[in-house]
């Protein structure tokens, strides 16, 4: 068995260089999968909070909805047109209230005048 002595030469330019570009190799490769693991997981801790906030906005919106569709009364219905009384009906009112004594002849004249524009 030989010995290394004191005053031997160390190992060859040529095993050392081997030595350190086998140790830098797998210290590059340790060092990558360390930091495609955090990306990773931090990718899946955003997709996590992105999909918190989706389900969160999701319920917001329904809750919003609910309380839209609980606070808006039913629509009234449209009451019918009322067809306004023609000018002949209206004439012939006012006759029968001048008949009446209701309306002097000056009122009836104003009042006709108005109405005949």
């Amino acid at each position: 068995m030989r010995r290394r002595g004191i005053g031997r030469p160390g190992p060859s330019l040529l095993g050392t260089v081997a030595r350190t570009a086998v140790i830098t190799s797998t210290a590059s490769a340790v060092a990558g999968n360390s930091a495609n693991k955090r990306a990773a997981q931090s990718q899946a801790a955003t997709n996590a909070q992105i999909a918190e906030q989706a389900q969160m906005q999701a319920a917001v919106q329904q809750a919003v909805a609910a309380q839209t569709a609980a606070a808006a009364p039913a629509p009234a219905p449209m009451p019918a047109p009322v067809a306004a009384p023609s000018m002949l009906d209206q004439l012939r009112e006012l006759g029968a209230l001048k008949e009446q004594g209701i309306l002097s002849e000056d009122e009836f004249t104003a009042a006709k005048a108005k109405l005949l524009g």
